[in-house]
């Protein structure tokens, strides 16, 4: 009985290390994935300033020809 016992109990250790194992391969993997996503979020948040930035410019420049061209249309 005591030996049925040890067995047992050897048996539930090992698939504990195995378990551990997977989580920590896995845990590993997880960590990769949110690296990269944090690298992508970064890029595109860089992205994202960079087109606010070049419409910024873009409305100022409009908004440079709409008054040119109304103040041209009241001098003529």
């Amino acid at each position: 009985m005591l030996e049925t016992s040890l067995s047992q109990l050897e048996q539930l250790v090992n698939d504990l290390v195995q378990k551990n194992l997977d989580l920590a391969e896995r845990n590993a993997q997880l960590s990769d994935e949110l690296a990269q996503a944090k690298d992508e979020n970064e890029s595109l948040q860089l992205s994202l300033m960079e087109q606010e930035e070049k419409q910024g410019a873009t409305a100022a420049r409009i908004q440079a020809l709409v008054e040119r061209a109304g103040g041209g249309a009241v001098t003529a």
